[in-house]
């Protein structure tokens, strides 16, 4: 068994001395400002991993079989008890038997001799009847003894037979107890190793998960996972991140996202092309979170921000910030009602108040990461205010919890609303169109509100930063290093250097990204390299999300998870270029 046991010790030693980096530079943080040290620790710790995770995986098998061998020697070792113990009380039985029987045979033997001693021989002789039945029962005694004595030695030998058995089943008892205790030390030692490897897959896990950290923040730089609204960005369009956008070349591969940020609650534009379509703002909350009510409560007279206490209704509502007040005079003042109801409820979900305890204690924040308040706006609110005048203390309630509803929402989500949970209340997710969701561009309602988010091309940062690119388009050498980072992702490859080309002068010193043949050597190990692409096929699922991106490449066809070319995506694009959404779209002229 110890021979198929990987010895991690060795295996560690091994790889680690495989690797140009020492170890103490990768345990030592000072050191990990060099990003070629960087890139060589995850590679170095990616391996040992990868080895002890394999080793550790035999030793939990090899621990698993011993465990049930040790569950056969114990199952074996207690029939053999219950053998033994039944064998004894045969023995004990039989021994007793033979005792009675000698006892018996002795009783007999002297009972004769004391009545032969008695009776004289010569009267037996002369005497014809008393001699005869002398005789008669001097045979029958004589028949007696013998079957006593044939009884005794066949019970005799029996007995020589159990004790042989018993003494073979207690030796053999005898060496399944001693295997046993070799069997425990060797569980022991195994689970000593599995433990001691487990431990050590963590430790390595978590140096990992330190060194893609960066990764991670470059993520969440591009992508711009961020909780914003309407009124705080922008309206007008950008025509170069449009798909009629003529970039110079060909040919070319843009790729753009539906909607942004969050995409769960209620939609704005959504609201905003549901208003102008007729809908009330009673109509509007019920289609975006589901099984409610809106119901008029006691709220409270003010309310904690970081900005100090202020009146609730009349100073923090008036001064929400997040939909344009313009929508009014454009058909969309039941969407503007409809916000002032969703802020409110949000607010008081925020700080505590509940219907069994309407007291809103906690504090809420006055940034995008809450809500956005500005004083200048409840200065002057415009038909906001009259928005939130005519709704006031309505507020969002669950049919089914009876509890207020956390109103979560945002500008554009591409239309598909994602569900939720909080508070009891579970919100739905649907594509908000009034098509068939295999066409719900076509009827979508963010479309009908005009939303400049709905289907875009991201290359610009949340700052403005573009890294100086134009325009979304990418060329096909661009395009195919993408595609050649989606292939390592999609299988599980060395990640390391997957970074922009121009990261450090986009997004700052600390990493080394592969260059594009670097890249294209790392695919090559799942399938082959892509140069060239030819063709691209988006299929979508009935969920919400891009479920496949299908290409054509001088090395067959590709197929790569929505998931997985997301990530490569936001991962590799050079520049501020990413995908805001999971639903998305490949364009190719």
């Amino acid at each position: 068994m110890r021979n198929k046991i990987f010895w991690l010790g060795l295996a560690v030693l091994v790889l680690w001395g495989s690797t140009k980096v020492k170890a103490e530079e990768c345990d030592n943080p000072g050191s990990l400002t060099d990003p070629v040290v960087i890139a060589q620790c995850i590679g170095k710790y990616n391996g040992i991993l990868d080895a002890i995770a394999k080793a550790n995986s035999t030793n939990r098998q090899a621990l698993q079989a011993v465990q049930a061998q040790i569950g056969r020697l114990q199952a074996q070792i207690k029939l053999l008890e219950i053998q033994v113990d039944k064998l004894g009380k045969d023995v004990f039985e039989r021994e007793v038997t033979v005792g009675v029987k000698e006892e018996l045979l002795a009783a007999k033997v002297r009972t004769d001799y004391v009545r032969k001693k008695d009776q004289g021989v010569l009267l037996m002789f002369f005497s014809e009847n008393r001699a005869g039945v002398f005789f008669r029962d001097l045979a029958y005694r004589e028949k007696l003894a013998r079957m006593d004595q044939e009884t005794i030695i066949a019970v005799g030998k029996e007995i020589s037979d159990l004790k042989s058995q018993a003494a073979r089943l207690k030796s053999q008892k005898d060496s399944l107890g001693s295997l046993k205790v070799k069997v425990d030390k060797q569980a022991a030692f195994l689970a000593a190793e599995v433990e001691k490897a487990s431990k050590y897959e963590v430790d390595l896990g978590g140096k990992i998960s330190a060194l893609t950290a960066r990764q991670q923040q470059l993520l969440a730089e591009k992508t711009g996972t961020y909780a914003t609204s309407v009124g705080d960005v922008p309206l007008a369009d950008d025509p170069a991140a449009r798909p009629d956008y003529n970039p110079g070349f060909s040919p070319a591969f843009a790729v753009f996202s539906f909607g942004a940020p969050h995409f769960k609650g209620m939609s704005q534009y959504g609201a905003f092309g549901r208003a102008k379509n007729g809908q009330n703002y009673r109509q509007i909350l019920e289609a975006y979170y589901g099984q409610v009510e809106i119901r008029k409560v006691n709220v409270p007279g003010t309310i904690r921000t970081s900005a100090g206490n202020m009146a609730f209704e009349g100073r923090y509502l008036r001064g929400i910030a997040e939909m344009p007040t313009v929508w009014a005079d454009q058909g969309g003042y039941e969407a503007l009602k409809a916000q002032a109801v969703a802020a409110r409820s949000y607010a008081l979900a925020y700080t505590g108040w509940r219907m069994g305890s309407q007291n809103a204690s906690g504090s809420i924040c006055v940034t995008e990461a809450c809500q956005v308040f500005r004083s200048s706006k409840a200065d002057n609110p415009g038909r906001w205010g009259d928005a939130v005048r005519e709704t006031d203390s309505e507020i969002v309630v669950s049919k089914t919890s009876g509890e207020i509803v956390n109103t979560w929402y945002a500008s554009t989500s591409g239309g598909y609303q994602k569900g939720y949970s909080g508070l009891g209340h579970t919100t739905p997710g649907f594509w908000d169109t009034t098509s068939d969701w295999t066409r719900w561009a076509e009827g979508a309602w963010e479309v009908k509100g005009g939303s400049p988010w709905f289907y875009k091309g991201w290359y610009k940062s949340r700052s403005g930063k573009t890294c100086g690119r134009n325009h979304p388009w990418l060329t096909t050498a661009e395009f195919a290093d993408i595609t050649n980072a989606a292939i390592v992702v999609a299988n599980g490859g060395d990640t390391s250097g997957i970074f922009p080309e121009d990261v450090r002068s986009c997004w700052g010193d600390g990493d080394n990204p592969w260059s594009k043949s670097r890249l294209a050597e790392e695919a090559g190990k799942h399938g082959g390299a892509v140069n060239q692409v030819s063709g691209i096929r988006v299929e979508h699922a009935s969920s919400g999300g891009t479920d496949k991106v299908i290409l054509s490449t001088n090395r067959g066809e590709v197929v790569i998870s929505g998931a997985n070319f997301y990530r490569a995506f936001n991962l590799r694009a050079p520049g501020a270029l990413a995908l805001k959404s999971y639903l998305f779209n490949v364009e190719k002229k």
